[in-house]
């Protein structure tokens, strides 16, 4: 596998799991302002040039996933929303 597509699979590894945690949200909170903002992901990373891409793009791109579910993880922990996955794996 080359630079360019481990790049797309980092990057679609953190949209899938935005994704995931979209998908739970919408299940159990019904905002459409809110969950409209997690809308396109999945279509936007097929359109990226990959060739534009560089290592620090995508550490910016994990460090903010990873902000973003550090922001979740209260939520979570209060049990207003139920675990995304069923089990941790690692």
């Amino acid at each position: 596998m080359d630079t360019r597509e481990k790049y797309r699979l980092r990057i679609k590894n953190c949209v899938w799991t935005i994704l995931d945690v979209h998908s739970t949200i919408n299940r159990d909170y019904d905002d459409e302002d809110f969950l409209s903002q997690f809308t396109g992901l999945e279509e936007a990373i097929e359109s990226l040039d990959m060739s534009l891409i560089s290592e620090g793009d995508i550490l910016m791109v994990e460090q903010a996933t990873n902000a973003l579910l550090k922001e979740f993880n209260g939520l979570f922990e209060t049990g207003m929303f139920r675990p995304v996955y069923g089990n941790v794996l690692n």
